[in-house]
């Protein structure tokens, strides 16, 4: 069974999963969001370098749902207030989430989750995400 981790849960598990995924080491302050399947962590969302206008996102892992998306828009554009977020990944299947959702690509991060490993930078406007 899935089931959303929410903010407000603050779960260890989803930073930890996605440091794991990723081979990056995230350090506080941020928030994040997972999926979870059978107990285990299977995606995760961990929004940071918030400042206003924009907050960063990084995505990581699969399954990902109509409900997820739908409360991570909820988080960013109708709590947070943002304008847009940036999303931050080097995996195609995120990158087609992303762009699912109303993403445009806007650049590449060299070298961004290590040696070789480039993040590609998707912008998500408020007006185009498409699960509001």
């Amino acid at each position: 069974m899935l089931r959303t981790i929410s903010t407000g849960e603050n779960d260890p598990r989803i930073p930890a999963f996605m440091e794991r995924v990723l081979g990056v080491q995230f350090f506080p302050p941020f928030t994040c969001m997972g999926l979870e399947k059978d107990g285990q962590i299977i995606a995760g969302m961990l929004f940071n370098v918030y400042t206003g206008p924009d907050i960063h996102v990084t995505i990581a892992g699969s399954g990902w749902t109509r409900r997820l998306l739908r409360e991570m828009g909820q988080y960013l554009f109708d709590i947070l207030q943002v304008e847009r977020f940036t999303a931050v990944t080097e995996k195609q299947n995120v990158i087609d989430i992303v762009e699912r959702v109303g993403g445009k690509r806007e650049g590449i991060l060299r070298n961004h989750f290590g040696l070789n490993r480039n993040g590609i930078v998707i912008g998500v406007l408020k007006d185009e995400y498409r699960y509001r």
